[in-house]
């Protein structure tokens, strides 16, 4: 059984964090983010630190108080530091273009690709085959990065497509005659 729920999360200097009922608010540089806590977690703040403990012993408040903790210091972490994730395209005449709050691909297909990002995401291409999206909301952002990747996921053939940057595309050999 897993015991990540017994280490607490420290709230960095610049960060605030309320709690009201359920609800679960902080606030920092990078912005403000919220959550709620499930009914079977107890979550405690006291001198720097946030304390999440299961209200009873059942098996699933153990999990979930767990969860709850992991939530919570993605939160923090999030309207401290941020997140970022990188995406690479491979692949001949793939490009990538970021404008404002539109990222523009070109994937190969007959027209070129402009997807909006949601509010509180925003993307950097430093070169035509890399993307950096940055975010507070670590589930905003790996949701994102998952749509651009299913624009044209890696092919297992040529290794052509969108990818993570450590992501290990398992290469297949070509039929023989």
């Amino acid at each position: 059984m897993s015991r990540i729920a017994n280490s607490p999360v420290r709230l960095p200097k610049g960060v605030e964090v309320t709690l009201n009922g359920r609800e679960v608010s902080a606030k920092g540089k990078n912005g403000t983010l919220s959550m709620t806590i499930h009914e079977n977690v107890e979550v405690v703040q006291e001198d720097g630190v946030l304390r999440c403990s299961a209200r009873d012993n059942a098996q699933k408040s153990t999990a979930m108080a767990g969860t709850m903790r992991a939530l919570l210091s993605n939160l923090v972490t999030g309207v401290n530091d941020g997140f970022e994730k990188r995406l690479q395209l491979q692949g001949v005449g793939y490009r990538a273009k970021a404008a404002g709050n539109t990222l523009n691909l070109t994937l190969g297909f007959s027209h070129p690709i402009d997807y909006t990002l949601p509010e509180g995401v925003s993307a950097e291409t430093p070169s035509q085959t890399e993307i950096v999206l940055k975010s507070a909301n670590k589930q905003l952002l790996g949701q994102v990065a998952a749509e651009v990747r299913g624009f044209r996921p890696p092919e297992p053939y040529k290794g052509k497509g969108v990818r993570y940057a450590d992501e290990f595309v398992r290469r297949k050999e070509a039929k023989k005659k």
